[in-house]
């Protein structure tokens, strides 16, 4: 049952019904309907095509768009039994764990002193962090593969956290900047006046409230870290160490390439991914939206 409101206009009264105004609102937007279904349609492609080859055995040459006519499971047992999945999710958990716990620690940290110590300096080092990220990691690679095998640090899990924290740190940094900037300085002052010191203050004042922030950065970078393939496939040597995309990788050589092995693969090390963000959508949605308009 509709409620009809009443309207004045030109002098007169007339009557309309919000149910029938809020339909033919939305039927004006049917353009930006049309638009995410494409977009949708888009970003699902891909995952589509990589789960549809995982389906097929090596034998079937039909299009990797077509779905098979019948299910192969061959290919997820043989990655399963093989135990290779599981030694590159493993290494790529360790690695992943420990790049994140180093750049929420130090991000933050340093985070907090650029947005409340506003000084020349300060600007001149929040320049340079921000220029890292201008820089390509592939372009220095040979520089830090040298230095890192001086040091012993290949085929290591510490050389690879180093490494993959240091191009990480900038963005960390200028995302819990701009939060960090937007929370009023007077409840540092509040808690000054107290007696807290300044780590009392970060601890149990500003690190409380980067909750949605430090989601962002999990989600962001440990994707990142998670499919990074090129310093990986560099340091990682041993075959002991190597991470889901060095497995990944393995299935392709110069006499053949198992692109079933490889789809299979690829979807089991995307499932950790996938449950992580299920668990944290809501955070980092709402991360990411307060870095954007608080920066």
């Amino acid at each position: 049952m509709s409620i009809r409101k009443k309207k004045q206009t030109a002098g007169k009264d007339s009557y309309f019904d919000p149910q029938e105004e809020k339909i033919r609102f939305r039927a004006k937007d049917w353009w930006k309907y049309l638009i995410s279904l494409v977009l949708i349609v888009i970003y699902l492609f891909p995952f589509y095509v990589i789960i549809n080859v995982s389906l097929k055995s090596f034998t079937d040459t039909t299009s990797r768009i077509q779905f098979p006519a019948e299910i192969y499971w061959g290919n997820y047992e043989s990655v399963i039994s093989s135990g290779d999945i599981f030694m590159g999710i493993k290494n790529s958990l360790i690695i992943t764990v420990f790049v994140l716990l180093v750049e929420i620690v130090l991000g933050c940290m340093a985070a907090y002193a650029l947005a409340r110590n506003q000084s020349k300096l300060n600007e001149v080092v929040r320049s340079l962090i921000m220029s890292v990220m201008m820089i390509t990691p592939l372009t220095i690679l040979v520089g830090v593969y040298s230095t890192m095998s001086a040091i012993h640090a290949t085929s290591t899990y510490w050389g690879m956290v180093v490494v993959l924290s240091a191009f990480g740190l900038p963005l960390t940094i200028l995302l819990y900047t701009n939060f960090i900037s937007s929370i009023p300085t007077s409840l540092d002052e509040a808690a000054a006046i107290d007696g807290a010191s300044n780590l009392q203050v970060f601890f149990r004042v500003i690190l409380p409230q980067l909750k949605t922030v430090t989601v962002t950065v999990i989600i962001l970078q440990g994707v990142s870290v998670w499919n990074e393939y090129t310093y990986g496939y560099y340091f990682l040597q041993k075959t002991s160490m190597r991470t889901i995309t060095l497995v990944i990788k393995t299935y392709f050589s110069a006499v053949s390439n198992d692109y079933g092995g490889a789809a299979a693969t690829a979807v089991i090390g995307m499932l950790p991914l996938v449950v992580v963000y299920l668990f944290l959508q809501k955070y980092f949605i709402q991360g990411t939206v307060d870095s954007a308009v608080k920066g």
